[in-house]
């Protein structure tokens, strides 16, 4: 082998291992790093806000619903867009820390505005 190629192939090698180290690092930090919820906007009863539960959402799927929104009827709260009823026994319904409603719902795909998880003030009598 010729000098001129065997320093070429000396000075790739440092190079290849850098590209591989640096990889490996990537790889290690996506697979140790936790999964985080999103955070819920301040409320005047939650001025600090609060996170939605990662069971919920992808870090998008959760918003405060708008007013009339989410409609409590006798057969279980009724999502006015879609006119899917989530009864009020469904381990989807949650209490909902600020007294808002929230939604949380598939954004794409086959299940896009299925509800996932609903966040309901405390019922009123």
């Amino acid at each position: 082998m010729s000098a001129a190629i065997s320093r070429s192939a000396q000075a790739v090698r440092p190079a290849g291992r850098l590209l591989f180290s640096l990889l490996a690092a990537v790889a290690v930090a996506a697979l140790t790093t936790t999964a985080v919820a999103h955070d819920a906007k301040p409320t005047a009863a939650m001025p600090q806000g609060w996170s939605y539960p990662f069971a919920c959402c992808a870090n998008y799927d959760c918003r405060t619903a708008h007013t009339g929104e989410v409609l409590e009827k006798p057969e279980g709260y009724v999502i006015a867009d879609t006119g899917e009823v989530v009864p009020m026994t469904d381990k989807r319904v949650k209490d909902s820390p600020d007294g808002e409603f929230h939604w949380c719902a598939h954004q794409a795909g086959l299940d896009a505005g299925k509800t996932i998880c609903l966040f309901v003030p405390p019922r009123s009598y």
